[in-house]
């Protein structure tokens, strides 16, 4: 959250101040000693050097400091020692004009994460934060590396990243959180037993033409295992393709493994180019 504050913050300001006031919160300050010496967070201090600015941060206890974080200080102080300037005829965005050439150009923007070690269950899901998100079941009980992001969880392993979720805030922290589910990181797992398909959890999120050509194959036998072959399909061909395929199987109203694996042939097919024209000698 920190990072990405200041991404945003400096982008719409137009530009970077030469220096930062901070209280002495966790995100920033891992320890903080007697007077000005403090311990600044390695990953903060990597953003600081990446805009270029030099961050201070208040003494303990020193209210006076840090008005705008402690507001009754701050309104004591003001009432009593200070006076606000007056311009005349200006106001205050045409004295932000003024000062805005002042700033530094700002960067491209910090990649801010913060990163976690963390083990893949046996169910292939990583828990952070109460909520559980899935990876693909070839990382089960192993170890990955964890990309904490504002709006967003990257998960990476072996240097690659082997799949992103979306960020699930939970309110309650005595709740037993959210498991979110990527139902193409199970397609491993049903090829071994493809009973899992009609009840697991992770399948109730199929898109709805798979679910209809679901419903459709399971009135005849081993349909399970057609239906899995048919997911199994967007492991090695575009899924927008293959969601295709499986409409046109619907709409023709014969529904099975092999005639959507042909409709889903011919979408892949390059067309045909068209035939030289040769010159008349």
């Amino acid at each position: 959250m920190l990072f990405d504050a200041h991404n945003h913050a400096f982008t719409a300001l137009g530009g970077v101040p030469e220096r930062g006031i901070y209280d002495n919160m966790k995100t920033a300050v891992d320890r903080v000693g007697r007077g000005k010496l403090h311990t600044v967070n390695a990953r903060f201090q990597v953003m600081v050097s990446h805009f270029m600015f030099e961050a201070e941060f208040c003494n303990p206890a020193a209210g006076w400091e840090k008005g705008q974080v402690e507001k009754n200080v701050r309104d004591a102080h003001h009432r009593i020692w200070h006076t606000a300037p007056k311009f005349k005829n200006r106001t205050v965005a045409d004295v932000w004009e003024e000062e805005r050439p002042q700033l530094m150009s700002v960067p491209a923007l910090f990649d801010g994460f913060v990163e976690h070690s963390k083990r893949v269950s046996s169910t292939c899901l990583v828990t952070f934060e109460s909520n559980r998100y899935s990876v693909p079941a070839s990382f089960a009980n192993r170890p990955i590396s964890l990309q904490v992001y504002a709006d967003k969880l990257v998960f990476v392993a072996e240097g690659n990243i082997i799949t992103e979720h979306h960020r699930v805030f939970t309110r309650d922290h005595n709740s037993i959180g959210k498991t979110i589910y990527d139902w193409r990181h199970y397609l491993s797992v049903i090829q071994r037993k493809p009973g899992a398909l009609r009840n697991g959890a992770p399948f109730r999120e199929l898109p709805l033409c798979f679910r209809q050509c679901q419903k459709q194959l399971l009135k005849h036998p081993g349909g399970d295992r057609e239906m899995v072959d048919v997911l199994a399909q967007v492991l090695q061909h575009d899924e927008q393709k293959v969601e295709q395929a499986v409409k046109e199987a619907l709409a023709s109203g014969k529904v099975s493994r092999q005639h959507i694996i042909n409709c889903l042939s011919r979408l892949l097919d390059a067309p045909m180019p068209s035939p030289l024209k040769t010159p008349n000698w």
